[in-house]
């Protein structure tokens, strides 16, 4: 039938199948789960090709106006992640945009990075043609003999090769390290190579905590794609950087899994979102229960909410800085009371870490591949998504 060409799959979540590694590898022909598990060596090389790119350059003119990070999809989350490792004490601000071409005010005084998996997107593309008009400082990153790569090097400017070994979604750390390391020129964070090196050592440690061989019960990421398996999942991050981590989740649960998904800052949520815990997927499709039912299932069998939290304490407790910290982490307290009391199943990763950018790592890992597995779990390939081929045809007709 039109318009669904390449769909395949079932409704509801085969669990056996998760803990069948041959089933696992059939479904997955594509290689997901291994691009997922890469995100360790993604950190190595990405480091090292920044360090061979001229970007001391950056630097000669001093400190920008501003930083933009031009790009869409995941290389659009890299600004995010950098806004959040520089946190609110960066002396200039640094701002993620999603849209083709800059915002009006870029100049020569500010300094914007483009990026692109594939280093033809027409965001990061118009973002580095207008830098290079306005006279803006520009760095690229993205597919080596790239068009996004031409465009630097006729604007004279640093460009990072990112190899495309995986699909964009399972990039997040190969595009984000260069990001940070020009920002880190720039003089805006504090990321130095132990931070890069611990970090790259908590992503291959969680790698194999989610190999496809451990099953579900001592697989935190299968353990959570079952909880979340048939509801409507609500991804709540308790500070900046754990909202970047819940959006990470949005997008991949999205993708991968073809879920739909609520995510953000559980601030925002506690100005209106968190009705939903009351709603007809939340209190109401709990409360009558039957104490005896499958905890997976609502009262009526329906579809039902799951709470995924992201609980991220701060690193230093006796900072003047960590107020704010402790009023997020009473919010988080009080949501898991909320979900508690009206019988929404909830689920909380909580960071680990010596700097922010492990503590990310920490959040993001497990729920990367739990997006996978969820999606083999419905017979879905994570890999191919017939309707973002098919709306790239018809956007192009």
């Amino acid at each position: 039938m039109e318009g669904t060409a390449g769909v395949s799959g079932h409704r509801h979540a085969d669990e056996a199948l998760l803990d069948n590694p041959d089933a696992l590898a059939e479904h997955d022909p594509g290689g997901m789960l291994r691009f997922m598990a890469s995100a360790g060596a993604q950190v190595r090389e990405s480091a090292a090709l920044a360090a061979e790119a001229n970007l001391t350059v950056l630097a000669d003119e001093g400190r920008p106006r501003a930083v933009v990070i031009a790009g869409i999809g995941t290389a659009g989350r890299t600004g995010d992640v950098l806004a959040t490792v520089a946190g609110p004490r960066c002396p200039v601000p640094v701002i993620p945009h999603r849209s083709a071409g800059v915002p009006g005010w870029v100049g020569a005084a500010d300094v914007v990075i483009a990026v692109s998996a594939s280093g033809r997107s027409p965001e990061a593309l118009g973002a580095a043609e207008a830098a290079h008009r306005r006279g803006a400082r520009l760095v690229a990153v993205g597919a080596p003999d790239s068009q996004l790569q031409s465009v630097a090097e006729r604007a004279r400017a640093p460009f990072i090769p990112v190899p495309r070994r995986a699909p964009a979604r399972a990039s997040l750390w190969a595009l984000t390290v260069p990001v940070l390391l020009a920002a880190r020129t720039l003089g805006l964070v504090k990321v130095n190579e132990a931070d890069l090196a611990e970090t790259a050592a908590r992503l291959d440690a969680d790698a194999d905590r989610c190999r496809s061989t451990a099953e579900s019960f001592v697989n935190p990421a299968k353990s959570l794609a079952l909880g979340l398996a048939g509801s409507v999942p609500i991804v709540w991050g308790s500070s900046p950087l754990a909202t970047v981590a819940a959006r990470r989740f949005g997008d991949t649960l999205s993708a991968n899994a073809r879920y739909p998904v609520v995510s953000g800052a559980l601030g925002e949520a506690g100005r209106g979102r968190v009705g939903l815990l009351d709603g007809v997927f939340g209190g109401l499709a709990e409360g009558e229960r039957d104490i005896f039912a499958d905890p997976g299932e609502s009262a009526d069998g329906g579809t039902r909410l799951r709470l995924v939290l992201l609980r991220d304490g701060g690193l230093n407790a006796e900072d003047d800085a960590d107020e704010p910290l402790a009023v997020e982490e009473r919010r988080a307290d009080a949501v898991q009371t909320l979900a508690e009391r009206r019988g929404v199943r909830c689920d909380v990763v909580t960071a680990e870490g010596g700097s922010a950018l492990e503590r990310l790592a920490s959040l993001v890992a497990v729920p990367d591949f739990a997006s996978v597995y969820l999606a083999l779990a419905h017979g879905l390939d994570p890999m191919a998504v017939p309707a973002i081929t098919e709306m790239k045809e018809l956007a192009n007709q």
